[in-house]
């Protein structure tokens, strides 16, 4: 487990019991501030729906739900997707299956079951059945062609069988085409071309600041180059050997600093980031700051944060709740 600055604080459970007496508790959050998902998820998450005809009573009755949930966002395709990413990694694989097996043409759970498969597999290292899911996302395609998503996952599915850029780049054209910030896209292919997947460090850098020029301020894909920094980062610090030793400086770069200095001062701002995983890209800054010993701005990101926790990047240094609370309260002493 990597410090800054620190060796591991022996107080951090204090810390937690500080939190949770003092302040909202930090709780992992993939559903962020979206609250009718979030009282979806719990619901799905609190039942263990065991024996067929549980299964069966649980789709008739959530499948309606989670029709209407998604529904409800019309044409907003950012929480569209932010909506079915985390259904994709809470819902109980039984139950979509169930759902499935009552509704074989809905779109939106024809989606959801490839967006699962392809979660497992990128957990377990391989895809089980490739060309099942390309033959799921296409029928979601065929089924609601508008719609930006299934093809943001078929993009998901050929990035992780690292299929070549000829296959690629269509794709990511359809998508742009559709929603021209879509954010999960956007990441999809930062990561298929970085110099660890698919592409290189100029190949990389044109795809960031091509976005960065033209995007507004304030669009999904604010994080971007952010993500991308912190990426690098990460990279070096796992590539141990003398360049790890002083990663840190990174941030103190011109460039690298430039960029935390534009979104510590807009981001935090109420109304500024208002897309669907605005949260997630809060996160991401404050592990930023923390990353490159700027604790005093860090204390503003954490309080518009709130307790709204999400794994990643928390988890590149350890169990995300300890470290997001470690830091939470050491940024406040500052």
């Amino acid at each position: 487990m990597r410090r800054i600055g620190t060796r591991q604080c022996p107080f951090r459970p204090l810390c937690s019991l500080a939190m949770s007496l003092f302040g909202r508790r930090p709780r992992l959050t993939p559903e962020l501030n979206d609250h009718q998902l979030s009282k979806l998820t719990k619901k799905l998450t609190a039942h263990g729906f065991s024996g067929q005809l549980e299964l069966t009573a649980a789709a008739s009755a959530y499948a309606p739900l989670v029709d209407r949930l998604l529904r409800d966002v019309g044409t907003d395709w950012d929480r569209r997707c932010h909506r079915l990413s985390v259904l994709a990694g809470t819902v109980p694989r039984t139950v979509a299956q169930a759902w499935l097996r009552q509704r074989p043409k809905d779109a939106s759970l024809i989606l959801l079951s490839a967006w699962m498969d392809l979660l497992q597999g990128r957990r377990e290292g391989a895809l089980h059945d490739p060309g099942a899911l390309i033959a799921r996302c296409h029928q979601a395609i065929e089924a609601r062609p508008d719609d930006p998503t299934p093809w943001t996952v078929l993009l998901g599915t050929l990035r992780t069988l690292w299929r070549p850029q000829a296959e690629v780049f269509p794709v990511w054209r359809e998508i742009v085409a559709r929603d021209r910030w879509h954010r999960a896209a956007h990441l999809e292919m930062l990561g298929y071309l970085s110099p660890e997947e698919c592409g290189s460090h100029p190949e990389l850098l044109e795809f960031v600041d091509a976005a960065r020029s033209r995007a507004p301020r304030q669009s999904p894909v604010a994080a971007l180059e952010l993500t991308m920094l912190v990426d690098r980062y990460e990279a070096t610090v796992a590539a141990g050997g003398v360049a790890s030793i002083g990663a840190e400086r990174r941030w103190s770069r011109p460039l690298d600093a430039a960029v935390l200095d534009d979104a510590v001062t807009y981001w935090p701002r109420p109304g500024h980031l208002v897309h669907a995983a605005a949260l997630a890209d809060l996160n991401l800054l404050a592990y930023a700051l923390v990353r490159a010993e700027r604790l005093r701005d860090a204390a503003g990101v954490f309080q518009a944060i709130g307790g709204a926790v999400t794994s990643w990047p928390w988890e590149l240094s350890g169990d995300p709740l300890k470290e997001f609370t470690y830091w939470s309260d050491r940024s406040r002493d500052r």
